[in-house]
This record gives structure tokens, sequence and C-alpha cells, in this order.
């Protein structure tokens, strides 16, 4: 009952509020990763996208004055992950709201120092993402690459993949898994990966993974998340393993997709009028 209930709000939302083509053409030029799609793809998201918009809100903070393009472009990317799952839009249930900010933000963190002394530490952030609370953003850091080392990086994906990994629990590098996928399989080829990445910049090597992924295993999921989408064959390049895991998690293969194209971190471009 619920689901055909769910179906039938759905068909009308697409019936009578499906993003204009205008908006969504503007915003698939502006952002690199989209542009990519084929055409079917691309309708495929567009429908997502508008569900995803009658869903969630998305509120701006800080008197910051968000444009419509501007909602399309964060609710697009964050359906991007989703595209070819089915019924997709449910791994996003249980939360209702994506915050955004004009730049980074400051948080404060409480931290244990080696002594076992607590200490409070401000942070600035790009993106954060709470288990059963809102994902926050930071428009600087959608509109230009969020990470210095500046490969493959985005930060909508970044903060969607983690939503998508608390799915079964805190965010460890493990989201739940398909009936046709192995936990083995995927441990394995993420350890021997984020082991590799460690071992590197230990040793002072320049990796092709952006080192913010050697900070804990949920942290490596959302970065090569990241990097799956927008520099897929360098990916593919560093850890084959990791990227057959992800082609067959999000039932997408973008190396395929983007050929010998690479994105590697490239800004959003605002938008013709």
């Amino acid at each position: 009952m619920f689901k055909r209930l769910r179906r039938a709000w759905q068909g009308h939302v697409l019936f009578s509020a499906k993003i204009p083509y205008p908006i969504w053409h503007r915003v698939v030029r502006a952002a690199p990763v989209l542009r990519a799609l084929d055409n079917r793809e691309a309708h495929r998201l567009r429908k997502l996208t508008s569900l995803f918009l009658r869903e969630k809100t998305i509120n701006s903070a800080r008197g910051f004055i968000l444009e419509e393009w501007m909602r399309v472009l964060i609710a697009a990317q964050a359906c991007l992950l989703i595209l070819n799952i089915d019924d997709g839009l449910k791994y996003f249930d249980g939360w209702h709201e994506v915050i955004v900010y004009p730049d980074a933000f400051k948080v404060n963190r409480l931290q244990r120092d080696s002594s076992g002394v607590v200490h409070t530490k401000d942070q600035r952030l790009a993106g954060e993402a709470w288990s059963r609370g809102p994902v926050v953003l930071s428009w600087n850091n959608i509109i230009t690459v969020s990470h210095a080392h500046a490969l493959g990086s985005n930060v909508v994906l970044h903060e969607f993949a983690h939503k998508l990994d608390m799915l079964n629990g805190p965010a460890d590098g493990l989201p739940p898994l398909h009936r046709t996928m192995r936990v083995a399989d995927w441990a394995s080829a993420f350890a021997d990966a984020y082991g590799h990445l460690s071992e590197q910049l230990a040793r002072h090597h320049r990796t092709q993974v952006d080192p913010y992924g050697a900070t804990n295993p949920a942290e490596f999921f959302a970065v090569v998340s990241e990097q799956f989408f927008e520099a897929p064959g360098s990916l593919r390049d560093a850890y084959p393993a990791v990227y057959e895991q992800l082609r067959v998690y999000y039932k997408q293969d973008p190396g395929a997709r983007f050929g010998h194209s690479e994105l590697t971190g490239a800004a959003i471009k605002h938008p013709i009028h």
C-alpha cells in the first residue's frame, strides 16, 4: 500500500513539478560531472532530482541567497550517486534538509590528546553529514575544488557518500552492499588500498588519491567515491579493485562514460543566463 502511494505521489510530482528544461540545461552545462552523462542518463537524473527537491529542503545560512539553479545543482550531484540504484531515493530517507553556507563554516570539536586530556578545537569545514540530520555544505567549495590536492574533488559527492555509508550505522567505509556483492571482496579491496595510501603518505610520496582519504576508512570511501565520478581513470589506475567494487555498488562505469578525458576536480561554471 505504502509503495503504491509513494509511486503515485512521485508520478504527480513528475507530471506537475519537474525541473524546467532551461534550469536543467543550465545546471548540466555548469557541472562537468553532469555533462558526461548521455541523454538517457540525463533524463533519468532530471526525474530523480525533481523528486529529491520535493522530498528535501535546501536552505541557506548566514544570509546567503540561494537561487533555484543552485538548489538543482546540489540535488543533481547528490542524485548522481543513486542514479542506477533501484528505488535509489530510499537511500536518502530518514532526514530532510541540506544547509548551504556561503563559505567554509566553523565547528567546535572535542578532541582527546595523547595524554588523554580532552580539548575543544575549532575546525573549518567544506561539508559535513549527520547520520539522521542534515547535510551541510559550503557553496564556495561546491563551485571550486574542495581539497588542496585537487584530484577528483567534489564536496557534494563526498558528503552524500557519507550519507550512504551511514545507512547501516556510523560511517565506517562499508555501506550496505547489494545482494550480489560480497563483504569480503569489498573489505579486501578497500583495506589494501587504504593501507597503501597511508604507506605512501608516510614515505612522503605523491599519491593518486586525495591524502584526506587516509584520515580513516569512512573518509577513504567518501574520497574515492568523489574520484570515481570525477576522475575515474586515475582511480582505476591507482586501485583497480576499489574501482571495480564502486562500479558494482553505484551500478555505473564513469571510466567508460568519459573515455580518456578526466575532470580532475574541475570547477563548477556559473550558468550563462
